[in-house]
Formats: C-alpha cells, structure tokens, sequence
C-alpha cells in the first residue's frame, strides 16, 4: 500500500482517512449537525462507514494524492474532525471541507486545519484556487470561509440535495 502524506499543525495531526478511522466516521457522519447541514450520508454502522470510506474517499486519494484527512489532536490523539480536499463533479476545481465532532466546536480547530490545507493545496499539489460549499444556514461555517479569504460567488445546487448551496472561492495570490 502506497504511504500518502501527512501533516501537522500546532494541535494537530492530520493524515489520510482510512478503514481503521471507521468508528469515528460513523459517529461524526451520524452526528446531528453533520445531518443538518451536510446531509445524512446513510452511514448507520462502522461497517456502512468503512464501505463508504473504500468506496468515497480512498479512491480519490489513490488517484490525485489529496482527499479526506482526519484530524487527531495531538495532546491526547482523539479524532475530533475531517479536513479535506474533495474533487467534486459538480465544480471545475477541488473543495475545501471540515467538520468537527460537536464537542471539538469553538476552540480553533476548523480555522487551524484549514490554513494546513489551504497551504497544501497550493503548495504542495500546485492548485491555483479552491472552492467551498457550505449550507446556507450554517453561518458559523460561512463566518470561518471568509475569515480564510474565501468570497462567495454565488449558489450550487449539488446532485441529490433540495436546496442551493454557497459557493465560495479562494485563489492563490
């Protein structure tokens, strides 16, 4: 099995998610907020969550380097979120992801994995913007976008969802 990058912030570990983060897949994919704003993925089990990370995930890992990393906090190494880099049929570009476990909210986390993987994504796999998609009722989410730089440029409809989307952008300076 071929070694995929890694990286590291102050609080953070952040690799490659896999099979072995199955568990805490299905419990951040089953938590309410995740179902409210990103949607319900029908993950009801670990088993549902390891074939969807086979099936999600690693693929787009396999193929482009980049896709969905978990974030392990290193003080006491519990998973507590994903930040990822999503190529996504619906956009010409890759999208900015994150989501924490309810109990990680509020303390930083989200804005310190994304200025990792915002940097990755232009400096280590040479992207020259990224977007982001967030539900429009999910304000905090949209208050974290433009405090990375994103601006938003409009509505998405992704496949399988019953209103738009904000999409937002971000390009390499």
């Amino acid at each position: 099995m071929k070694d995929y990058l890694s990286f590291e912030t102050d609080r953070l570990w952040m690799t490659p998610t896999s099979r072995k983060d199955a568990a805490f897949i299905y419990e951040l994919m089953s938590s309410p907020k995740w179902i409210h704003f990103i949607g319900d993925r029908k993950i009801h089990s670990k088993e549902d969550a390891e074939e969807y990370i086979g099936i999600k995930m690693r693929p787009q890992l396999e193929r482009l380097g980049f896709a969905v990393y978990t974030l392990i906090r290193k003080s006491d190494q519990v998973k507590i979120g994903i930040c990822s880099l999503v190529d996504r049929e619906e956009l010409e570009g890759i999208d900015l992801g994150y989501a924490l476990l309810p109990d990680y909210e509020g303390a930083g986390y989200a804005l310190e994995a994304s200025i990792k993987m915002i940097a990755v994504g232009f400096e280590e796999f040479g992207l020259t913007n990224l977007y982001a998609i967030t539900n429009p009722n999910n304000i905090a989410s949209q208050k974290l976008l433009l405090k990375l730089g994103f601006n938003s440029i409009g509505d998405l409809r992704l496949a399988d969802e019953k209103i738009p989307d904000r999409l937002f952008e971000l390009k390499r300076d």
